[in-house]
């Protein structure tokens, strides 16, 4: 079960004695996040965090819990569930909004895929990550939702490195790089037409909005480490039936069953990033604590994004999905 503290220090000015320790730099990070997610707060009539159950979601949470703590969260959790989720996350996004007495809000990709709203990507190991887009956009005309907290961070991966921290989405729920707003200094433009407003044709522009956007995964590892952070067990080295599927550790589960002439082995693996089971690969690891995975990503040359199948079908794999509405 997560623990959950509810009393917090507050963010750490820059200029701050504190802020001559080695990790300072997160704190100073810490502040900006808060002081984004507070803008929305003030900004925005209904927005909506999206938790899925992954670290950069329980961060986001943790930065939500020190922001407007003893007060209730000024907006809900929202996930968009695949039903291919690792059942460790699904736990752990359970367990915590259960903890916290927060609203959770849960939208189901199969839902609209039996609606027609929605298909899976063709093949044996079909994947439902475009299809999340229709169901995460019926979600926010739904509910009305005018902005989205999203966990991206720019050193993920090369469309993300596009993102402000208010990304302007269309009356589509679209993404267009020329289409952003300038931010300078730390002034956010979150002006939009909302839903029945004159001249809206869908459901009303909204904005996404990424307090973790000048954060690296170090980052988010070490700030976990400082804070003391309840993570899912995925993300640390346990034993797991796999395959290698050109060239990737691909976990076996009913969603991704075992191929001819492919050989089931099992190996001791973690998860770096922690998406659908059909789509997220492994790496093999002996990191078994917080401070074994700071080790191991300061010492990787690779992106944790290079663990997502759904990432290599193409170099604009990431920007098309964003283009059509994806987080």
């Amino acid at each position: 079960m997560p623990t959950i503290t509810y009393s917090y220090t507050r963010a750490v000015n820059a200029t701050s004695p504190v802020a001559e320790t080695p990790l300072a730099h997160l704190r100073v990070l810490e502040a900006e996040s808060i002081h984004i997610m507070r803008e929305v707060a003030a900004e925005f009539e209904r927005p909506a965090l999206l938790f899925s159950g992954g670290k950069d979601s329980i961060v986001m949470v943790h930065l939500a819990l020190k922001a407007f703590r003893p007060a209730k969260f000024p907006f809900p959790l929202l996930h968009i569930d695949t039903g291919h989720n690792f059942p460790e996350a699904i736990e752990f996004r359970d367990e915590l909004a259960k903890k916290m007495g927060e609203r959770l809000i849960v939208r189901y990709v199969e839902d609209s895929i039996k609606s027609g709203r929605a298909t899976e990507d063709p093949g044996p190991s079909p994947s439902r990550n475009r299809a999340q887009i229709p169901t995460l956009l019926d979600a926010i005309a739904e509910f009305r939702f005018d902005a989205l907290f999203g966990g991206a961070r720019r050193d993920e991966e090369k469309a993300r490195a596009k993102e402000r921290i208010f990304s302007f989405r269309d009356d589509f729920g679209q993404w267009d790089p020329r289409n952003q707003r300038p931010e300078l200094w730390n002034l956010y433009n979150g002006r939009i037409r909302r839903s029945g407003d004159a001249g809206g044709d869908g459901g009303g522009e909204h904005i996404r909005a990424f307090p973790l956007s000048n954060w690296t995964e170090l980052d988010v590892w070490q700030y976990i480490a400082l804070e003391k952070i309840e993570i899912p067990s995925i993300y640390f080295s346990h034993q797991r039936d796999i395959v290698i599927r050109n060239g990737q550790i691909c976990p076996v589960s009913h969603f991704f069953p075992v191929r001819s002439g492919e050989t089931l082995v099992r190996r001791t693996v973690r998860f770096r990033t922690v998406g659908d089971m059909t789509c997220t690969a492994g790496v093999e690891s002996p990191a078994s604590t917080v401070q074994d995975i700071i080790d191991e990503i300061a010492a990787s040359r690779t992106s944790e994004r290079g663990a997502r199948l759904d990432d290599t079908v193409s170099d604009a794999a990431m920007e098309d999905r964003k283009k059509e509405g994806y987080f």
